[in-house]
């Protein structure tokens, strides 16, 4: 395939996936309020699902047919993150110890994106996501899908998946800030050339 044609969607805005996405955004207040208001939690749950079914959809659409696009890449873990923290605010009031995973959310993906963001001001390269990262949702959304759809799950086994979760985020969080440093570096160095 041509690179003409691996890049044509690069600066597309409604690519199938990036319309995904969008969809992902519009499920969050749906799940807040099925989950939180209403309490229809059997609602709530098949809304999360769709949310995680559309994420793996988007990811293998963008790949399988070379749909990726800047905004795709910027906008898929918008949508991640933004879905995360509503669930974990929502799981705090029935298992108060998701406020650790909901605080540390917040401060990674504050770091996480300004590094990122610094990124791509110097290098113009919008990165895609890497293995810890798919790791670190991983772990999270299962952890997240397991309180949701298990609200009497055992304290210890609720506890101790959270903190496995809370890990991962640092061994995630530290590698993307290596790999943004390295980055900018390389681009500072190849500017001083």
């Amino acid at each position: 395939m041509s690179e003409k044609n691996v890049n044509r969607y690069q600066k597309k805005i409604f690519t199938v996936p990036n319309v995904l996405s969008f969809v992902r955004l519009g499920l969050i207040p749906l799940f807040v309020w099925l989950y939180s208001f209403v309490h229809e939690f059997g609602w709530a749950i098949a809304v999360l699902a769709l949310s995680y079914v559309t994420d793996l959809a988007d990811g293998f659409i963008a790949r399988k047919f070379n749909m990726m696009s800047d905004l795709g890449k910027i906008l898929d873990p918008i949508a991640d993150k933004l879905t995360q923290i509503c669930v974990l605010i929502c799981l705090v009031f029935r298992f108060p110890l998701m406020m650790i995973p909901l605080n540390f959310i917040i401060v990674k993906e504050l770091f996480s994106g300004i590094l990122g963001l610094v990124r791509v001001k110097k290098t113009k390269d919008v990165p895609s996501a890497v293995w810890h990262g798919k790791v670190n949702t991983a772990l999270l959304n299962t952890t997240m899908i397991a309180h949701v759809v298990f609200p009497t799950i055992p304290e210890a086994v609720s506890n101790i998946s959270i903190v496995i979760c809370t890990a991962m985020m640092a061994v995630s969080a530290v590698l993307y800030g290596i790999m943004h440093f390295k980055a900018i570096n390389k681009q500072k160095n190849s500017d001083q050339q």
